[in-house]
């Protein structure tokens, strides 16, 4: 066997154990990135894209970053940068709903109602407020993790947050805080 030969088979060994990383790392991070998603966009077919967007960014630089990145962070970051993207591309006329309106059935549930006042409420603030909302009251990280993600100082992340709760609890009103 020539060197070039033996080059390609550990290039390919290579190639196989980086994909078999990524494949264990999409199965791990895939529902919570999703569930992230539809809190940024309340429209699961959309968070799935922006999901699966994320996942084809990350893949294209995993040769890069699977064994030097902090690779939970890193793909928070690109999830926010893919939902600010989307934002900026979309219509303001677009309006996204769940389930369509006027529909027969069952009455919904007050669990339902409060899940969809809270998600109505959210979305009314701007993006990036919804982005620190969601990942430091929602999914609990630190100040710092969600001054990484999103690229500002975690002075910014303490104002806005604070900005925003307020601005939540000026939208769902005093009679919402007292359920």
């Amino acid at each position: 066997m020539s060197s070039e030969g033996g080059w390609t088979v550990s290039w390919r060994r290579d190639r196989a154990a980086r994909d078999e990383e990524f494949a264990a790392f999409v199965a791990a991070v895939t529902p919570r990135l999703r569930r992230t998603a539809y809190l940024m966009c309340r429209d699961w077919h959309l968070a799935q894209d922006l999901t699966q967007l994320t996942l084809a960014k990350m893949y294209a630089s995993w040769g890069r970053i699977w064994r030097t990145a902090n690779l939970e962070a890193y793909s928070r970051r690109v999830l926010m940068n893919a939902v600010f993207d989307q934002r900026r591309r979309r219509s303001d006329a677009e309006v996204v709903l769940a389930d369509v309106p006027d529909r027969s059935g069952p009455p919904v549930a007050a669990d339902a109602d409060l899940h969809v006042t809270l998600l109505q409420a959210l979305a009314a603030l701007p993006v990036r407020d919804q982005a620190i909302v969601v990942l430091r009251h929602w999914e609990d990280h630190s100040v710092d993790t969600v001054a990484e993600i999103l690229g500002v100082s975690a002075s910014v992340v303490k104002m806005r947050s604070m900005r925003a709760l307020a601005r939540l609890r000026e939208l769902l009103g005093a009679d919402f805080a007292r359920q």
